[in-house]
């Protein structure tokens, strides 16, 4: 691919355009999340998706007070859900109080599908089709975790292109890809991960993450006693005090004997859902909405399948570009850590300052439910930028398969 991921030399002159406000513009009125927890051994274990979705739906709506009747369309991404996929959703949907008028759809695009949703409730505001709007994310890796699986297999005819067939290649490998091109050491990666850890542990003990989790009390068998109950799921539980670089240096490869990526710099394995209500300002204006951030955009880009973490490379400077940002213009930005060796690749080409990434952990920390992770980190995005004054920032992640997607927010709070 082509150098296209040069972002310094953007007019500035889109900065004002960015910032200002107009009746058409698509804000935010609303955004919450799940705890995110660890697959079939945390919190949500004994939830299935749609309870969760539905919590967290429900919470979206009455956080605001919200009529959900005013709720013209809904989407929620979920990358592996449970038979269609649309039932569990609309199940959800009902569960939670919204009324049964309100129409809904999933989408599947992988890691970036509650990017994707939210995109798409955007798209509809800005062309007139509805004024308000719900996107969302789920994802449960306890009970889903196979159900991507073809158990049929590929046409051998399709497997012929070399390209098609690297998109089978394993998640784990294509990180081994990206570290193996681009002479990324493991000691890098653990360090970049051990930081994660770090900056997610010390918010957490600052109860930096307290506003945008939404406590939901779900199902819990007690692992020793198998005696059946319910729990308050009010925490992120995958994050790890005291780690470190050389804690990490001690861990063996996961996916090749000779390998960098292993369980501690990579994604955990997670549950969890995450909600945006986004408006139409002057309707959200009319009813007395409180409007904590603007959708300014989103834009995907393929990339080569077996070296699909590189995908924020090409998605960031895209995003930015049709705004007329430049990388200096945005104040920080969350860039899932799908792999330590991906994500710590694309801030370096893309020159980003490290202090601007993550700055409260990312998913090696906090975990990667696919289908939630593109609209939860809008909600920490959010809530990053009113902590700490924040207005633009930049959400990004690679896509299995070979694409990258970035979301362009600003913070009205």
């Amino acid at each position: 691919m082509s150098a296209a991921h040069s972002i310094s030399n953007a007019s500035g002159s889109g900065k004002s355009k960015v910032l200002a406000k107009n009746p058409d513009d698509v804000v935010i009125v609303s955004a919450v999340r799940s705890a995110i927890t660890k697959a079939k051994k945390g919190g949500f274990k004994d939830t299935r998706p749609e309870e969760i979705l539905s919590g967290i739906l429900r919470a979206a709506y009455t956080k605001v007070g919200l009529d959900p009747k005013l709720i013209e369309d809904i989407t929620v991404g979920n990358v592996l859900p449970p038979g269609s996929g649309a039932s569990a959703a609309r199940m959800a949907e009902l569960h939670a109080g919204i009324p049964i008028t309100t129409p809904i759809s999933t989408v599947n695009r992988q890691c970036s599908s509650g990017l994707a949703a939210a995109n798409t409730i955007a798209a509809q505001i800005t062309s007139g089709q509805i004024d308000i709007g719900l996107a969302a994310g789920v994802e449960s890796m306890t009970f889903g975790f196979n159900a991507g699986a073809n158990p049929d297999g590929f046409s051998e005819t399709v497997l012929s292109c070399k390209e098609a067939e690297d998109c089978l290649i394993p998640m784990g490998i294509t990180s081994e890809n990206v570290a193996s091109d681009f002479h990324i050491p493991r000691a890098d990666q653990d360090a970049f991960a051990a930081a994660s850890f770090q900056k997610a542990a010390k918010a957490q003990k600052e109860g930096r993450f307290v506003p945008e989790i939404t406590p939901l009390t779900v199902p819990w068998t007690d692992p020793k006693t198998e005696k059946e109950g319910t729990t308050v799921v009010d925490h992120d539980d995958g994050v790890r005090d005291g780690v470190t670089k050389e804690s990490l240096g001690k861990l063996k490869p996961a996916f090749s004997k000779d390998g960098s990526t292993h369980a501690g710099n990579a994604s955990q394995v997670s549950d969890g859902a995450a909600a945006v209500i986004l408006a139409r300002r002057s309707v959200a204006q009319r009813l007395g909405l409180p409007i904590v951030g603007k959708f300014v955009g989103a834009t995907a880009i393929g990339v080569p399948p077996r070296i699909m973490g590189v995908g924020p490379l090409y998605a960031i400077p895209k995003v930015l570009a049709k705004a007329g940002l430049s990388k200096d213009d945005v104040d920080f930005y969350e860039i899932n850590e799908a792999f330590a060796s991906q994500a710590l690749y694309c801030v370096r080409e893309l020159g980003i300052d490290f202090g601007k990434v993550n700055v409260w952990g990312g998913a090696i920390a906090l975990g990667h439910p696919l289908g939630c992770t593109g609209a939860r980190q809008i909600v920490t995005g959010l809530n990053i930028a009113k902590q700490t004054g924040g207005k633009i920032f930049v959400t990004s992640m690679c896509i299995g398969s070979g694409m990258g997607m970035a979301g362009l927010f600003v913070s009205e709070q």
